[in-house]
């Protein structure tokens, strides 16, 4: 393919350095404009892209000026939550008046804080024809996409499908201070984290090659959310010291650990079911995914720490805290895993050469906005499951308009 896409990235934080990293096993993309507010960060990001050689991008400070830019061809928004959806409305004005050409944009979870803010967004993006894509890395890491395939090639296709996918994320919390606020974000790590478990879930016990939502119809949703750790008092002070006033988890605290157990009907019409677990509350190494995959007489398991290389530092060793070994790296001693190409392992390489290649030859992605919208639902699901302890079934219940109370300032824990 000698064709190439300009990417303009928009947003100019953590995730956006994840993207722009990846763009190093991207063979026919470079990155061409970054947008953003903060003009220190832009720079940082168009330094790394410079650095490592996956394009000379200008920087902006106003997202309708990155789109004009004839150089970019299609968006990857990175933006906070709390600001997407404005930031949506002006790409596509920019589009529907003509004053911007665009092949595509895709949009990183979750697309909304809400059933319908993220109906808008695709409703807008759809408006003026865009092809769009869903980022959710983790459906596209390679050791869950390889063992996904065999699992189906080898095991269901002589027991039959598979009935149980189990996924989690854990961490110790997030590194800038709208993810802690209720308001900002639309919740916690249920929205923050249980969107990536409940589309690998989907993605797992969807054979390969078949869209997940013609295989995959969503029954009910059952949820516990809890702030277990960062409500209590010595850790809820250090939140403050390290954000300031606006996080205060004695005052208003966002849930740090959730499980969501949503229930499918599969293409064979079997029940399936599909269990994530979340939690900004994990002390260990660092990020830690997990998945499982059970059927009839097999099973899958990948863990993101199980690494290929690791290191010990003896306690005569101290060293300055970092994360140069894995992402929301806890220690600087003992033995440590080390993810040699985090961007990889996570799915951002792949993620990112499948909407580049989708966009260029005007496919649809496999992960669209469609796909982003049942997932707000279901999380929207399991936030209203939680708030009243009852089992929420999906095809009786009308999400639009419901604002989960963690994101109101009106959850506590417990109560």
């Amino acid at each position: 393919m000698s064709e190439r896409l300009g990417v303009g990235i928009v947003g100019s934080g953590f995730i956006a350095e994840f993207h722009t990293r990846s763009f190093r096993g991207v063979r026919d993309a470079d990155v061409v404009a970054v947008s953003g507010r903060n003009a220190e960060t832009v720079r940082g990001v168009c330094d790394l892209a410079r650095k490592i050689q996956v394009g000379d991008p200008t920087g902006y400070s106003d997202v309708r000026d990155m789109v004009r830019d004839p150089a970019v061809d299609a968006v990857w928004l990175t933006t906070p939550n709390h600001v997407r959806l404005e930031t949506v409305r002006a790409i596509v004005e920019e589009v529907g008046s003509g004053r911007a050409s665009l092949r595509g944009i895709a949009i990183e979870k979750p697309l909304g804080r809400t059933v319908a803010e993220a109906a808008e967004v695709l409703a807008l993006v759809e408006s003026v024809g865009l092809s769009h894509g869903y980022l959710e890395n983790q459906v596209f890491a390679p050791g869950v996409t390889r063992a996904h395939e065999l699992v189906w090639a080898r095991g269901a296709s002589a027991a039959g499908a598979p009935y149980l996918a189990r996924c989690a994320e854990e961490h110790s919390g997030p590194h800038s201070a709208w993810f802690w606020q209720g308001d900002k974000q639309g919740g916690g790590v249920l929205n923050d984290m249980m969107c990536h478990s409940v589309e690998a879930g989907r993605f797992l016990l969807t054979p390969p090659g078949v869209r997940k939502s013609e295989w995959l119809t969503p029954v009910s949703v059952d949820a516990t959310i809890a702030c277990l750790k960062w409500a209590r008092p010595a850790y809820s002070e250090q939140l403050r010291e390290r954000f300031g006033p606006e996080v205060d988890y004695q005052r208003a605290p966002s849930e740090d650990y959730a499980r969501s157990t949503v229930v499918y009907r599969n293409g064979d019409g079997d029940e399936v079911v599909s269990e994530g677990t979340t939690s900004w509350s994990y002390v260990g190494a660092g990020l830690r995914l997990t998945f499982e995959l059970l059927g009839p007489e097999y099973a899958m398991a990948v863990n993101s720490l199980d690494t290929e290389a690791k290191v010990f530092l003896s306690r005569e060793i101290s060293g300055k805290p970092g994360e140069d070994l894995v992402e929301k790296q806890n220690a600087e001693g003992g033995l440590m895993p080390i993810l040699s190409d985090e961007a990889g392992a996570y799915g951002y390489t792949e993620e990112n050469r499948h909407m580049v290649t989708s966009f260029l030859q005007g496919t649809p992605p496999a992960e669209d906005l469609h796909d982003g919208l049942l997932v707000t639902k279901v999380l929207m699901a399991s936030y209203l499951s939680a708030q009243e302890g009852r089992r929420i079934d999906l095809d009786s219940t009308d999400l639009t308009d419901f604002v989960p109370d963690v994101a109101t300032g009106n959850w506590r824990s417990g109560r």
